[in-house]
């Protein structure tokens, strides 16, 4: 009488004795859309940078090159704007990625089994919460990651190939091209994933959890952004009144030195009227400039990357924590048996 139930109830489950198999193919499933929607979204995105770095730069290039025509042109004037457009919309969408990533994982990928009660039917059928949360974050983790870093490889090769050849007036140091080109995207993606589960966790309410995860990421980026110029060591360039100061990276201060090394914060310079008064009056010698050139690029990238990726294992610590606090000892199979 009892043995019946028992052999349907096992060939119900197509992996007995693994739950964690169990776990990911019904995290699959129930993903399943939004899978979809990033598979989209990294394949479109990724063609249309293969597109701006290869055929798109060299038509824009070869219409620069190339004196003005008004008919029966040999080349297409229109591909340079069409380069500055598609390189907008790229670069918009791999910085878009990290709040795309947030907003799920708040709205989706803990709030809605805790919603629905279906977290804790798997803590009662051998899946302990640990277990169900790794699931949840690591499989997420290797697609967040991989596509991130795909766009943003591909970004950085595309504006490589067209920085010499096509004037798109971006520099290594406008700040959308300098997170676009590099692993900061990559490492923000994987604290928004983090900080959607801890949202998701604390509020119960998709909702509310995606927009605190949208607005946590936020912040993080905004901090980033405000702190990055002071992660690394800066060079000072010194120069005379006469030269001013003409400096190409990202400057963390400049003003005047006087003759006796004291510095004076002043944006005056000699060719603007009453400036020669004023820098007369600081005592003013030579003009300083504390910046980042473009050999600092890398190791800005890779300590920002670094204080993010902190973030994360902290968020993640804080999830497995507060998750333990909240279940507490949820019996595991065996102890039911």
């Amino acid at each position: 009488m009892t043995a019946t139930p028992t052999t349907s109830t096992t060939s119900a489950m197509p992996a007995a004795g693994h739950p964690t198999v169990r776990q990911l193919h019904w995290l699959v499933r129930l993903h399943r859309p939004a899978v979809l929607v990033w598979g989209l979204f990294v394949l479109v995105t990724a063609a249309a940078l293969v597109w701006l770095g290869g055929p798109l730069t060299d038509a824009a290039a070869t219409a620069l090159k190339t004196e003005s025509c008004f008919k029966d042109c040999s080349y297409d004037p229109d591909a340079p704007d069409r380069y500055r457009a598609v390189h907008s919309y790229t670069m918009y969408a791999v910085l878009a990625a990290p709040l795309l990533v947030a907003a799920w994982a708040g709205g989706s990928l803990t709030s809605r089994e805790l919603e629905s009660g279906t977290a804790r039917l798997a803590w009662t059928q051998g899946v302990s919460p640990a277990r169900w949360l790794t699931v949840r974050l690591a499989l997420p983790a290797l697609l967040v990651a991989t596509g991130t870093g795909l766009l943003a490889w591909l970004h950085r090769r595309a504006w490589t190939a067209g920085a010499n050849r096509v004037s798109s007036g971006e520099l290594w140091y406008y700040f959308r091209d300098f997170y676009a080109n590099g692993v900061v995207p990559v490492a923000l993606a994987l604290a928004g994933l983090a900080a959607g589960a801890l949202a998701g966790l604390l509020l119960h309410r998709s909702l509310a959890a995606l927009t605190a995860a949208v607005v946590a990421v936020g912040a993080l980026w905004a901090a980033v952004h405000t702190t990055l110029p002071y992660l690394w060591p800066t060079i000072t360039q010194i120069t005379s009144l006469q030269e001013g100061a003409a400096v190409v990276g990202i400057s963390t201060g400049k003003g005047v030195l006087t003759a006796d090394g004291d510095r004076r914060t002043t944006h005056c310079r000699t060719i603007l009227d009453g400036c020669d008064r004023l820098l007369g009056d600081l005592g003013a010698v030579h003009y300083f400039n504390d910046y980042h050139p473009a050999s600092h690029y890398w190791p800005l990238q890779l300590v920002a990357s670094g204080i993010l990726l902190v973030v994360t294992a902290l968020c993640v610590l804080a999830t497995f924590r507060l998750l333990r606090h909240h279940t507490g000892r949820v019996p595991g199979k065996a102890e039911r048996s």
